[in-house]
């Protein structure tokens, strides 16, 4: 299990725990995160669970894989920190992640 928080464009903050293995999409689904809406049920197919990876942890989240980088062109103000949350896999290594969810998607 990994602890893992997701900041909504107005400042909520969702702490999550979630098992590992499962994608940080699939835990604000099912915690009803506002902004993550999810489309293509995680498919990596559509951008409408685009987030913004904290600073302190694009190290750990990794780069974008191109199949990613292709969709993210579908997604507003996309920033260096950008990543699909569907493609975020949760592992240990993970625990204490922090997401934001995008203003064009709250």
């Amino acid at each position: 299990m990994a602890n893992i928080s997701i900041i909504a464009f107005d400042g909520t903050r969702f702490d999550i725990v979630a098992a590992e293995g499962s994608t940080v999409m699939e835990n604000a689904v099912r915690n009803s995160v506002p902004g993550i809406d999810a489309e293509c049920g995680g498919a990596c197919a559509c951008a409408t669970c685009h987030v913004y990876v904290d600073e302190a942890w694009t190290e750990k989240t990794g780069q974008p894989s191109p199949m990613e980088e292709d969709m993210l062109d579908f997604a507003v103000d996309v920033r260096p920190t950008s990543r699909l949350s569907c493609q975020i896999k949760v592992t240990a290594g993970l625990d204490g992640l922090v997401v934001h969810v995008p203003e064009r998607q709250g």
